[in-house]
């Protein structure tokens, strides 16, 4: 009876020790496992754990282009699939192998750990209990992993946002030209990072200075890559010295034959050349909101508006498309705002800013300065809506002739 309860007790102490030994290779397998937040050092580490640890032949996880040790080709062949299926399983393998669910937070799978046992050979309990744990901590190692790789990939993508608004700045006009006897200023607001809206004043070998307000079609970083090709070739066929309309006939045909990407981002614009020495501009409107022109007014008269409606398609819509230069003087006194649909298109629950109120507010205002032009246009806008972020990129040009 002793000897039965002494041998009971050493089996006891045997198994205690088993389970200890098994509890410290388990945590020390969780230590190295999630020691890295590297997704294919995670993945490398677990192979290497549970082939070395058990002296299996090999093992690898399915969706994950990572194996360890010996691993018959016909079993990687199907890391591709969803689930190893018996149909595409080589003969012997039920055999050889045994594979472990990982899922994810929801208890989804999304990987499979799979073991492959040297011919002959079985797994203990122990053995499948310390691979099951493995494959819960290998599944949350993964998504860590993952999700550090997303953040670092976020946060590039942020930088690089960031830099391409900084370059997208840079382009806008950075000082106003000194026109004698006028007063011009711009604005531009994103409502992402980089837009698609363009504004720009450009001067010409002439003399004149040619004054563009555009948006691409959309919003966003694809919208932005459109807008800075627009402002390239805009900048080099002004330099050039060609006429309004032809510009805009070159700029249609060059951004159509850019593709059909580029189709898609076709580009209303309001081209305007001024010419301060007879005062007067001429000016193509392609597919983009009308323009306001409006002048008298003084000493209590009824100002008169013109509305510069368009005069041709958008650029890059069509291949062949014909605009019309339309000439337009421009009296002592005589304002003129250029604008992109943002401004017309801000809310207040259902009810739209609108044209009727943008001309309103234009009228309104009678500063003699463009900045302080804009500065009020910009916070009747603000007064108005009640939407908490920008919807649209806004970008306006204001033009006045000084008395």
């Amino acid at each position: 009876m002793e000897r039965i309860e002494a041998a009971a007790e050493r089996d006891e102490a045997l198994f205690a020790k088993q389970q200890v030994v098994r509890l410290q290779a388990l945590l020390e397998a969780g230590r190295r496992i999630h020691s890295t937040i590297a997704l294919d050092e995670v993945l490398k580490t677990v192979l290497d754990i549970v082939v070395r640890e058990l002296e299996l032949s090999g093992a690898f996880f399915t969706h994950f282009p990572y194996s360890y040790g010996d691993v018959p080709p016909d079993f990687l062949s199907e890391q591709d699939a969803a689930s190893l299926t018996p149909s595409l399983r080589p003969k012997a393998e039920s055999e050889l192998w045994t594979h472990f669910p990982l899922r994810d937070k929801l208890g989804l799978p999304f990987s499979d750990l799979v073991v492959i046992r040297p011919e002959g050979r079985t797994l203990t309990f122990d053995e499948l209990d310390f691979l099951q744990s493995i494959a819960v901590q290998s599944a949350a190692a993964i998504e860590n992993a993952r999700f550090h790789e997303r953040t670092v990939r976020w946060q590039r993508l942020e930088s690089d946002l960031a830099n391409a608004r900084l370059v997208q700045r840079s382009l806008l006009p950075q000082e106003m030209p000194e026109i004698a006897g006028y007063a011009v200023a711009t604005r531009s607001a994103t409502c992402y990072a980089v837009g698609g809206d363009y504004v720009d004043i450009v001067p010409m070998p002439s003399g004149e200075t040619m004054m563009v307000v555009a948006d691409v079609a959309g919003k966003g970083l694809a919208s932005a890559l459109v807008s800075t090709s627009f402002r390239s070739a805009l900048h080099a066929m002004v330099n050039s010295g060609i006429p309004l309309v032809e510009i805009a006939t070159r700029m249609n045909l060059l951004h159509y034959n850019e593709g059909e990407e580029s189709r898609r981002r076709y580009v209303t614009a309001f081209f305007l050349q001024l010419d301060p020495a007879t005062d007067s501009v001429q000016v193509v409107n392609a597919g983009h909101n009308p323009a306001f022109l409006v002048h008298g007014g003084a000493a209590g008269g009824e100002a008169q508006v013109v509305k510069i409606k368009a005069s041709g398609t958008p650029v890059g819509m069509l291949p062949f498309s014909t605009y019309q230069a339309e000439k337009y003087s421009l009296p002592e006194g005589a304002r003129l705002l250029l604008y992109t649909d943002g401004l017309t298109e801000v809310f207040r629950g259902d009810e739209e800013f609108g044209e009727a109120r943008l001309l309103q507010s234009f009228l309104e205002c009678k500063s003699d300065s463009s900045e302080d032009v804009l500065d009020s246009l910009w916070s009747t806008l603000k007064d108005f809506s009640d939407e908490v972020e920008q919807s649209d990129d806004m970008t306006a040009l204001c033009l006045l002739r000084q008395g």
